[in-house]
């Protein structure tokens, strides 16, 4: 499948409000390895356009995990709930830092349900990486 194009204005302006980090996860770029990718909140084969307004950075574990869902199930209620949409929504009402900084717990439906659909909790690389940003005082963000 062809990668909708993304004129270079919007791509600047997407990582310009994003403060060029990632959604789900914030990650910022400066710490992550690979560019973090312009993601379709609704994906292109879920009929999403590549509008700046349903477009956000995601860093490659967050987009890959992702993929094309749209919505997931809350391992509390077993309730299908839409994913998080950082564009629309307010990260810090839906998810937390763990004690410890390193894994992000979902605090509503939609939290819970976007931890799980996108290992936010779970992936070991990620969990790994963010241990060492905690260490070095980079991390959690404080925004």
């Amino acid at each position: 499948m062809s990668r909708s194009y993304i004129s270079v204005e919007i791509d600047r302006n997407v990582r310009y409000i994003t403060k060029n980090r990632c959604g789900y996860c914030l990650s910022p770029q400066k710490l992550v390895m690979a560019r973090l990718e312009i993601e379709h909140i609704i994906p292109v084969s879920n009929g999403g356009g590549s509008e700046e307004s349903n477009l956000w950075l995601a860093c490659p574990l967050c987009n890959s995990h992702k993929a094309g869902k749209i919505e997931a199930i809350d391992p509390v209620t077993d309730e299908v709930v839409p994913l998080f949409n950082p564009r629309t929504q307010v990260w810090m009402e839906h998810f937390a830092w763990s004690e410890d900084g390193i894994r992000i717990l979902g605090k509503t439906p939609v939290g819970r349900a976007t931890v799980k659909a996108l290992c936010l909790d779970s992936d070991f690389d990620a969990l790994e990486v963010r241990s060492y940003w905690v260490q070095a005082g980079w991390h959690p963000p404080k925004d």
